[in-house]
This record gives C-alpha cells, sequence and structure tokens, in this order.
C-alpha cells in the first residue's frame, strides 16, 4: 500500500493536530501512525511491526474511571492492576506483566508520555496516574514490546498520549457528577480559534471530592491543564501546562480477617500521599518541504511528594534481650514482665535499645524534584533506490535533581537495665510495653516520643543523553522493512547530606548501552498484515535504588536507604510476532506472540514481614514473560464491541533465594526460588469486553466485563506455600483466624454505563461500578502482625495475608452543559 505523502500534509496542516506519538490521522483507507513519541510524518499502520491499541477522549469520557488508567484496565489487552496503595488514583498498572507504578519498589518497565514528554519520575522510575488529568486527554495508544526509540525503561512497552487543543475541542462545557462514597465531581473546560484561525487554546480544570470506600480514606485532587497554540502553513508550536495539588489517602494492604465483613477495615493509619506538580511544555514542528519534517519539545517539570505513614514498627521485638535463652519465646526488646530492655549481643552488632521496644513509628517523607529537558528529530520521507522509504533521527538530553528527607518519629519508651532474663532478678525501670495504648481507634499511632529522628536527607542527580534512528523500506508493494537502534547514555550522582564514610549515600554511577531492534511487515492485501520484530532496551538503575542496595542495611520505603553497592542495568530482550486484519470494513481482529527476557532484573528483597516496605534492590537474574494477545471489534449495526483475551506466563528464569518467615515452605525464614517459579501478582488469563447499544438516536447504554484468573500473593514466590502445613507460621480456621493464602482467587467484576444527549446542549451520563458487589482481592502479599482480627494490639506477631480488597458495588450520575460551540471533536 503506497503512502500518499501531499494528502497526509494538507491533512495535517489543514487540522493543525501534531501527530503525536502512535497518534491516528485517518485518510479514506490510510491510518497514519508516528513511530516516535515526537510528531513525524507518519507511516500506514498496517505496515508497523508491532499490534499498537488505540483510545480516544470518547472511550474515557463513556466509561467507569478517575484516570485514564482505568480505561486501560478495562479495554486494553494484556494490562491488569492492583490497587496496592488502596486508593483508586494510585493503581499499579501491568502491561503484559511490566509495571507502571506509583510505588517505589515495584519493578518499573513501562514508559509514559504526554505530548512526547516522558513523565515517569527520574528518582524511582514511577507513574503517578493522578497527576494526569483524563478530562484533557484527545488520544492514547499502548505501544507493545522493548522499542528502543521509546527511551529508557521501556522493558515491556509503551503508553502514549496526546492532549486536547482549542481547534478540535471548540465551546465550553461545565459538567458535575456525585454518588457513592460521597464523591463530588466538577469540571469546567474551554476552547477555541482566534477569528484568522492561527491561534488555537483550550483550558480546563477538575475538582473531586470523596471520602472513599474504605475508612478513613478521604481523596481530594485538583486538576488544571492548560494549551495554547500557533500555525502558519509549514510550522506548529504549542505551550502547554498541567498543575495538580492532590491529598489521598489510601489504606492499602489488610489483614483479610481485618476487613470486617463489609470489607472497609484497614490495618493502619494514615497512608497519605500529597502530590503537587506544575509540567510546562513547548512543542513545535516545521516542514522544510513536502517530505522533511523538524519537531521537537522542550519541558520544565516540578514535582513534590509528601507522605505521612503511621505504622507498626519493623524493627520492635528484633533482637535478644541480655540475659535471654535463644529458644525463649518472649525474646526481644521485651522482657517477659513486658518491659523493655537493653539489648544484647545479636547479630546486628551494635547496642540499640528503645526503637526496638517501640510498637508505633510516624513515618515521614520529602521529595523534591526539577526536571529538565529536550527532544529534537528529522523525518524524511525520501525514496532510496527507487522504492519508498522513511528515516528519523534525533537525540535527546533529560536532567533531573531530587532532594529526599525522610524522618522517623517513634512510641514514646524508656529502656531499663538488664537483669536475669527468666526470673527477672536486677531487671529495673523501662516502660511496660504491654500495658501501654500506642494505637488510637483507626490504629494510628498515639504517644509518639518528642523526638523526630531525620533518617535521610539525601541528594541526587541524573543526566541522560540518546542519539537515535530509525527507517522503514518498503521493499516492494507487500514487504516492508524497519531497523531502529538507540544510544542511551545515564549518569546517577547521589550525594549524602547525613552521613559520611562507609555509610554514605554518596555515590557516582554510569551506565552505557546500544539497543537494537528489527522488524519485518508483510501486507499481501488492505485486509491482512503479518509481522514480526525483535527489539531490545534498557533500565539503568535509579537514585533510589542505587541507594538501598546493601542486604547488610535495608532500607524502608519509599525513602530511607543506606550505604550503596552498585547494581546493573535491567536490559529486555524482545521477540513478537502477529497478524491483524479486517474482516469487514467495520470488523477487525489481532493476534499476537511475545516472548521478553529481562537480565539482570532488579527487584525489593523483603527483609520483614511487618510492613513489606523494609529490604533492599538486587539484581535477581534472568526473568521471563511471555503470552499471546487476541482481539476483535466492530460495529455492528447500532451495537459496538471490543473483545480481548490475553495469556501471561510471567517466571523467573533464574534462581534466587527471598525472605520470608510466613512462607511455609522457608528455611530459616529463607525461600528459595526457582527456575519456572510464577512471578506474585501477574494474573495467566484475562479476558475484557465492552459493549456499547444505541437505544434511540441520543440514547447509549455500555457495559464492561473483565475477568482475571487467580495470582500468588508476594512473599510466595515459590509458589509452594501452604496455609495448612504444620510449618506454617499461620493461624488457620483451627484458631478462628483465616489462613494465610497464598494464592488469590480469580475473579469477574461487571460495569455498566450510559449516556443520552437531552439536547441544546444538556447530556446526562451514569455509571455503575461491580454491579453484582463480587468480593475480591487484586493483590495480596504474606506479612505478620501485632494486630488480633478485632484490631487489638499485642506483643506477640502472627502470620497473615494481606490482601487489597476490590471496590464494592458502586453508582454515580452526573449531567453535563455544553454552549458556545461543541467542546468535544466529533
Amino acid at each position: 500500500m503506497k503512502l500518499k505523502l501531499t494528502a497526509i500534509v494538507a491533512l495535517a496542516l489543514a487540522s493543525s493536530v501534531s501527530v503525536g506519538a502512535a497518534e491516528k490521522m485517518t485518510t479514506s483507507t490510510i491510518n497514519v501512525i508516528s513511530t516516535t513519541p515526537l510528531p513525524s510524518i507518519g507511516l500506514p499502520l498496517n505496515i508497523i511491526p508491532a499490534n499498537i491499541q488505540i483510545f480516544d477522549s470518547k472511550d474515557l469520557r463513556n466509561q467507569p474511571g478517575v484516570t485514564f488508567a482505568d480505561q486501560l484496565i478495562n479495554n486494553a489487552q494484556g494490562v491488569t492492576f492492583s490497587e496496592t496503595q488502596g486508593n483508586p488514583w494510585q493503581p499499579d498498572v501491568m502491561f503484559r506483566g511490566f509495571s507502571a507504578s506509583p510505588l517505589a519498589g515495584t519493578p518499573q518497565g513501562m514508559s509514559v508520555y504526554v505530548d512526547g514528554v516522558k513523565v515517569n519520575e527520574a528518582f524511582g522510575d514511577t507513574v503517578h496516574w493522578d497527576l494526569i488529568p483524563n478530562f484533557a486527554i484527545q488520544n492514547m495508544q499502548v505501544v507493545p514490546g522493548s522499542n528502543p526509540v521509546y527511551g529508557m525503561n521501556t522493558l515491556g512497552g509503551a503508553i502514549a498520549i496526546q492532549t486536547k487543543d482549542g481547534r478540535n475541542n471548540r465551546g465550553a462545557a461545565l459538567e458535575v457528577e456525585g454518588g457513592s462514597w460521597g464523591r463530588k465531581r466538577a469540571l469546567a473546560q474551554f476552547g477555541g480559534v482566534s477569528k484568522d484561525g492561527s491561534v488555537d487554546y483550550f483550558f480546563g480544570a477538575q475538582n473531586i471530592d470523596e471520602d472513599g470506600w474504605r475508612k478513613h480514606s478521604p481523596t481530594h485532587i485538583n486538576q488544571t491543564f492548560g494549551k495554547i497554540g500557533w500555525q502558519n502553513e509549514s510550522s506548529k508550536l504549542d505551550l502547554s501546562y498541567i498543575g495538580a495539588y492532590n491529598n489521598m489517602i489510601g489504606n492499602g494492604l489488610t489483614p483479610i480477617d481485618m476487613l470486617g465483613s463489609d470489607r472497609t477495615g484497614v490495618h493502619t493509619t494514615p497512608d497519605q500521599t500529597k502530590n503537587y506538580l506544575n509540567h510546562f511544555a513547548l512543542n513545535g514542528a516545521h516542514w522544510l518541504s513536502k517530505d522533511v519534517m523538524l519537531s521537537g519539545n522542550t519541558y520544565y517539570r516540578t514535582s513534590n511528594r509528601n507522605t505521612l505513614n503511621g505504622d507498626a514498627n519493623d524493627d520492635f521485638k528484633t533482637y535478644t534481650t541480655t540475659g535471654a535463652s535463644t529458644s525463649s519465646s518472649a525474646k526481644g526488646g521485651v522482657d517477659t514482665a513486658g518491659y523493655c530492655r537493653p539489648r544484647g549481643s545479636d547479630s546486628l552488632g551494635e547496642a540499640y535499645d528503645e526503637e526496638a521496644c517501640a510498637p508505633g513509628i510516624m513515618n515521614r517523607s520529602r521529595i523534591k524534584q526539577r526536571n529538565l529537558g529536550f527532544n529534537i528529530q528529522a523525518a524524511f520521507n525520501q525514496d532510496i533506490w527507487g522504492k519508498k522509504n522513511q528515516f528519523i533521527s534525533g537525540l535527546n538530553y533529560d536532567l533531573a535533581r531530587t532532594k529526599l528527607t525522610q524522618t522517623e518519629q517513634i512510641s514514646n519508651v524508656t529502656d531499663g537495665t538488664a537483669g536475669a532474663y527468666v526470673t527477672g532478678n536486677g531487671a529495673t525501670g523501662g516502660t511496660n510495653i504491654e500495658d501501654g495504648t500506642w494505637f488510637d481507634s483507626a490504629r494510628r499511632p498515639i504517644n509518639l516520643d518528642d523526638d523526630i529522628e531525620l533518617d535521610v536527607s539525601l541528594g541526587g542527580r541524573s543526566r541522560t543523553a540518546s542519539l537515535f534512528a530509525t527507517d522503514t523500506l518498503s521493499l516492494n508493494s507487500q514487504w516492508h522493512l524497519t531497523a531502529s537502534a538507540r544510544y542511551n547514555h545515564t549518569k546517577v550522582r547521589n550525594r549524602d547530606h547525613l552521613r559520611s564514610g562507609d555509610d554514605s549515600l554518596t555515590g557516582d554511577h554510569n551506565f552505557n548501552r546500544v539497543n537494537p531492534s528489527l522488524g519485518l511487515t508483510f501486507t499481501p492485501n488492505d485486509n491482512l498484515s503479518v509481522f514480526g520484530s525483535y527489539s531490545e532496551s534498557n533500565r539503568a538503575p535509579t537514585s533510589i535504588e542505587l541507594g538501598c542496595a546493601n542486604p547488610a542495611r535495608p532500607c524502608k520505603l519509599p525513602n530511607a536507604m543506606a550505604s550503596d553497592p552498585p547494581l546493573d542495568q535491567v536490559v529486555a530482550k524482545t521477540y513478537e510476532g502477529g497478524l491483524r486484519g479486517k474482516l469487514t470494513e467495520s470488523l477487525k481482529w489481532n493476534a499476537s506472540i511475545y516472548r521478553t527476557m529481562n537480565h539482570d532484573d532488579i527487584h525489593f528483597i523483603n527483609s520483614s514481614t511487618n510492613s513489606g516496605a523494609l529490604g533492599y534492590f538486587d539484581n535477581v537474574g534472568r526473568t521471563k514473560r511471555q503470552g499471546f494477545d487476541l482481539g476483535l471489534n466492530g460495529t455492528i449495526d447500532k451495537f459496538f464491541f471490543r473483545a480481548g483475551y490475553s495469556f501471561i506466563s510471567a517466571k523467573y528464569d533464574s534462581d534466587i533465594q527471598l525472605l520470608n518467615e510466613i512462607n511455609s515452605s522457608n528455611d530459616d525464614d529463607v525461600v528459595n526460588v526457582r527456575k519456572g517459579n510464577y512471578l506474585a501478582g501477574i494474573p495467566k488469563h484475562q479476558f475484557k469486553l465492552r459493549a456499547q447499544y444505541e437505544i434511540l438516536p441520543k440514547w447509549f447504554v455500555g457495559s464492561n466485563v473483565v475477568y482475571y484468573s487467580s495470582q500468588f500473593v508476594h512473599g510466595n514466590e515459590n509458589n509452594a506455600h501452604n496455609s495448612n502445613t504444620t510449618g506454617s507460621d499461620c493461624n488457620d480456621s483451627a484458631d478462628g483466624h483465616e489462613k494465610c493464602y497464598g494464592k488469590l482467587s480469580g475473579y469477574t467484576v461487571v460495569n455498566l454505563d450510559t449516556q443520552y444527549d437531552a439536547g441544546q446542549g444538556w447530556k446526562l451520563f451514569a455509571k455503575a461500578i461491580n454491579i453484582f458487589d463480587k468480593e475480591y482481592y487484586s493483590g495480596g502479599r504474606l506479612a505478620e502482625t501485632y494486630f488480633s482480627p478485632a484490631g487489638t494490639w499485642g506483643t506477640e506477631d502472627r502470620g497473615v495475608t494481606g490482601v487489597v480488597p476490590g471496590a464494592p458495588r458502586a453508582g454515580w450520575i452526573g449531567v453535563r452543559y455544553e454552549f458556545g460551540g461543541a467542546p468535544e471533536a466529533k
């Protein structure tokens, strides 16, 4: 199929839409896709060797969800999720087993772009979904594979987003919504074009308040977006701004028997995150001739994150009291009478006292990030040797500066003098831990020490410079060859402002790599494409990983860190093949199969089962993800549907050792993970169906059906835990408590939505989730707690499965008023 360049150029300039990463433009029969994050001339979709999934603003508006991640969760092939943070604005999203998560410590493997600017946070490659307003999104794509053109961290794929402009969203709109959990949402937006057509503008603001469906979990979201654009016959500029001030409380993993009959219970409180964002981006494109296009952007981004976490203390009872028998069940910082006692000799080799007696702790952290950079590329759509060819070459530079502080405030305890352990002879003074009150009714730590200890004061700087090139050559009308390569150089510089010597976090680290890719597409006719590809990408360790890589000095996520042995960069190598085609003009299908091997994968190794936040980062060898995706979508008269099935086999490909004393198969707390064991938290099977029917010309009813199969919980990475065995450290049903499940059951959730156009600018809509009120868990971990099922704190721990309960049945209704034009592109 030949690309008619003049038609594409005319359409691009007439619409003034920047053809962003995989942004779709439609001629009569050709979908034209940019193959880079920046605007480019584009290629016909059917010759690109990848199964790119495309969504638009109408999809986002019609379906339930609070972030654009919900659109992926409910519709995209290969996407799974977990609400580990316990807040719908902070989901862990996984594509083909690779994560894009706001949670530090999660092995990240997806890159996310907004108008060509990468928005993964430099400190941990995390993605904060609440910082990207869903009302500002015009188009969104999921690009699979380890595509080197999409830069660092594209191990499993990339998400590319293009924002709205005034040229395609003219007029104003006001929207309000309310319903379950006390949610109240208000949105205002307007856009337009100047009289001479050279300037366009779009502005919007959204405010959301809700109480949350679980106890003690309110959320307040404030998002703003603006864009001003200018264009003439050959050039275009867009200046955009994203702002956010969000206060979210998400109380995540909770022992099953503490959830209560309504599943609203929490473990400890608060788990508060405050995110602040100011994001400025200037994008431009210029046609030098009809077949040569320059494009680029520059950006400046400030992102602050403050956290407040009330927890049970990981260090509680972690040493043997002076004079204690090592076989005594009452050993630790608390003696048999319940009093705090000084440390005896232990493996840690240091004399610490009060902290191992403190039941509770309040952890505070503050991360300040400043990011700036630029991207520039040139695209040439010129024949070579009489054959159609498109060549793109570019470079980018990113600079990130980070300042991190963490403090901790423990329970107010004092230690007495040492004495004989068994008789208590000679032991005097100290706080009686058993008689104290350390948590309030919400299980928030109270009676804290006045002293707030500074644990971490770190400055980090990372610089990444890259060069890339990609070329697509049409050998003839049916065979198309694509080759790409990217060179990445990253330097990470940590400076410890608190410690020096062997305990210092100070260090300089350099990482370099050239990543290639090669793809071939066969298009025997307009209705069928067959493709295959090989690609590589890498992810350099981030400041948080390099600063928390010492097994002898485990650190507390997301922030407390220790001296940093070097880590190797992660390298992903992907083989993929597939087919896509059309049965009719309105009925399309796709099928793809893939295999990705991560080399020197970086995981967070837990050294505590209390909160799951104490541990260190390490290279764990190889991990493998392989599977296939099947999709079918189309329109039959008034009925639209999109169906997809995905199989994901995510396994360790190297033997490793992890720590978890709750796992029944542990050997002196060591869990031996073997090659072939499944990674935790990734369901093998998923099925998704979106169906929408036009009951009347202005009334639509839609539904989403999502099925995920069972998954292993974290802590059961060897897939061998059995809570019924004698060796299990879990309370089982014989004790009247829930078992420590090592695997969570699969589940199906059904959502409904409807939209009605009442005329004269008024539109009504309603959404309902989990209409059958299915009880399910989206994630879990083998852990321990000092709280009873009733929520009472005690000095003896017990094994539990901490889970993330899924939201119950809920619904919302809303109204939208549009005036001054059509604010949504039709």
